[in-house]
């Protein structure tokens, strides 16, 4: 029986709310499909404001992509503002999509994607509104399955107890497979404990009830086990390897309410092996894969088409290091020159951006903003994270910049990075007054701007910093205070660098849930407990409440805030994901670790031979490189120029990986 829509009992509401239009619906390619026509019944989750939710690129494709099927359907549903909130459970009307406004709690999967961990207490918001228990032991076959998903969810420890499946990697192919196995257990009446003793069995998908995690008496983990045959000892990430098999989004969703990105977008490859150490995005990402220029070209023209954009932004974790770039960005200025249509590059490392490509970005007349990340101040510091970016090739790029007519240029940094002094940070003042300096002189007029935008480092996950101790905000706070008075001591140049910037304490917060275990679950529920959700917006982030249940909640199992955040791990320690593989070889991350402390840089492996990282023989998968990437491709498989002893990953023990 299809639910009914409760869009009657939800419209009186909506006058006494602020931006009532991003709950109403009925976006421009927006599918609505009769229940009744679907086997299993999908509700994707952003748990973020619509304005932050509706433009996101992976839940887009998952939408269509399910959508497609003739046995499925998907809607979406968005985090409610509070005041919204309020209203629903005053008036008994649950959480809904925003599709055909039907009840979250009536479909079969409950799919959340999470960017960020400051999304775990709108999870819980989600569930409360819905009428889902928040605990996965509690539910029954009644309830949806909550899967979570996305870049935040490769270490889903801490919201164990909240879900009941996790979908590790790229999830283009994964959600078909969910959805044979949901729609065979629903045909044949099987209990919940046997649908996801089933779901265990599709790679990629971890279900965290069938494991058993046990401490020692120093409070770190002493062992994870699967409870079931059905489960695996470790869970491998999924990969989508041919990008041009998957042209998604085909039809962008064009939002009803203004939302943070306001253009057309094509991931135009997915992946880095620039080998960032600060970058999880970057390590569980690998390997690269580029979309071709074919692709990339078919995908531009037909979103254009299908969503009425005037902007086209090409997306990946650095755009500008595409082997072809420069011919998509001269065939698409090409064809939509003097349409009014621009060209952005939302993500451009300084050392990939040249005079070329300035030029082609710049011929429709439009230019969007650039935004160049040395990430740290120093040299030194630069090779601690590998990000070998020198000051020279900053000034000679921004000048660019200015030469071609931007005036205002985004530089981002980070504080709290590990081995960093206070004299690194304040070497941020030195080159941000050095580019208002060069870009001066470039556009010969003293109106050009540079915007220091600076926020606080917190180790991830399968990163070479997963062992690190975050900085204490004090420290962070001391460091950025300090930063700003160095940028105004200069009169004549601080007027031109403007400084943004985030203070220490959600970081750290960011940090307990980043690198948490299943003890943090408990912190979590206290806090939303307490009225705590949209942890990620300023006006609503509470660090005292974040702070007194952790006092509360950690002591009680041994352990306290300090020791998931400002602890350094040593190389035997069992880490809560450990169970959960992204690829990359645990020796590998750990020699990287050794290097970022002796200040050791690395190269990127696509211009060099493999450094064993693991991810293309673990996973089964090579780097994917389009035809004029020159010599050093064959096949879309790099082939190394010089014959280059490899280095070899120096093995760590780890208990919980004996066999």
């Amino acid at each position: 029986m299809s639910p009914e829509s409760l869009y009657e009992r939800l419209e009186p509401l909506l006058p006494r709310v602020r931006k009532p239009v991003q709950y109403v619906g009925g976006e421009r390619n927006a599918t609505v499909t009769p229940w009744e026509d679907a086997e299993v019944h999908w509700a994707l989750c952003y748990p973020d404001a619509y304005e932050v939710g509706l433009p996101n690129q992976g839940l887009m494709i998952l939408y269509e992509v399910l959508n497609e099927r003739a046995d499925a359907l998907a809607e979406r549903t968005y985090a409610v503002w509070p005041d919204l909130a309020a209203l629903m459970r005053e008036h008994g009307v649950p959480q809904f999509t925003v599709d055909a406004h039907r009840p979250v709690a009536a479909f079969d999967v409950l799919g959340v994607s999470f960017a960020t961990e400051l999304g775990y207490t709108n999870l819980l918001e989600v569930l409360d509104l819905a009428g889902v228990p928040l605990h996965a032991a509690d539910r029954t076959i009644e309830h949806p399955l909550v899967l979570a998903g996305g870049h935040a969810a490769f270490n889903p420890e801490p919201i164990a107890d909240f879900v009941d499946i996790v979908a590790l990697g790229d999830g283009e192919e994964v959600v078909g497979e969910i959805t044979d196995v949901v729609k065979a257990a629903k045909a044949e009446g099987l209990g919940r404990q046997e649908t996801l003793e089933r779901l265990a069995g599709v790679p990629g998908v971890y279900v965290p009830g069938l494991y058993e995690v046990t401490y020692g008496d120093d409070g770190a983990i002493a062992a994870v086990r699967p409870t079931s045959d059905a489960a695996p000892e470790r869970v491998h990430k999924r990969t989508t390897s041919d990008l041009d098999d998957w042209p998604y989004p085909k039809q962008p969703l064009v939002p009803m309410a203004e939302t943070v990105h306001e253009r057309m977008s094509v991931e135009i490859f997915r992946g880095c092996t620039r080998g960032c150490r600060f970058c999880q995005a970057g390590m569980i990402t690998r390997p690269v894969r580029e979309r071709s220029k074919r692709g990339v070209s078919e995908m531009v023209e037909q979103g254009l088409e299908a969503s009425g954009y005037s902007e086209v932004g090409l997306l990946s974790l650095s755009s500008a290091d595409h082997s072809e770039i420069g011919d998509i960005a001269k065939g698409l200025a090409d064809r939509y020159e003097g349409t009014g249509t621009g060209l952005s590059l939302p993500s451009t490392r300084v050392d990939a951006f040249n005079v070329d490509l300035a030029e082609e970005l710049t011929r429709s007349g439009r230019r969007s903003g650039l935004t160049f990340a040395p990430e740290g101040g120093s040299e030194r510091l630069r090779r601690v994270i590998n990000k070998m970016v020198s000051e020279e090739e900053l000034i000679r790029t921004v000048s660019t910049a200015y030469e071609h007519g931007w005036r205002q240029v985004k530089l981002y940094f980070m504080c709290g990075l590990p081995t960093e002094t206070d004299e690194d940070v304040l070497q941020i003042a030195t080159m941000a007054h050095e580019v208002v300096r060069a870009g001066r002189k470039a556009a010969g007029r003293g109106d050009v701007r540079a915007t220091v935008s600076i926020g606080a480092f917190v180790p991830k996950p399968h990163t070479p910093f997963q062992w690190a101790a975050q900085t204490s905000p004090e420290v962070v706070d001391s460091r950025l205070r300090q930063l700003r008075e160095a940028i105004n001591s200069d009169r004549s140049l601080g007027r031109n660098v403007g400084l943004r910037y985030h203070d220490g304490q959600p970081s750290l917060i960011e940090g307990l849930l980043s690198r948490g275990d299943r003890r943090v679950g408990s912190v979590i529920e206290a806090v939303w407990r307490d009225g705590g959700h949209f942890d990620g917006w300023s006006e609503y982030f509470s660090y005292e409440r974040w702070e007194t249940a952790a006092a509360r909640e950690l002591p009680r199992q041994g352990v306290d805030l300090a020791w998931f955040t400002t602890r350094e791990r040593d190389g035997d320690e069992i880490l809560p994901w450990d169970h959960l593989d992204s690829g990359l070889d645990r020796g590998w991350l750990w020699d990287d670790w050794q290097d970022a402390l002796d200040s050791r840089e690395q190269d990127d492996c696509r211009w060099t031979p493999c450094f064993d990282c693991g991810v293309c023989p673990q996973m089964g998968t090579e780097i994917q490189m389009g035809p004029t990437a020159g010599a050093m491709v064959d096949g879309g498989r790099m082939l190394p120029l010089t014959p280059v002893e490899n280095r070899t990953s120096t093995p760590v023990h780890n208990p919980a990986l004996a066999p």
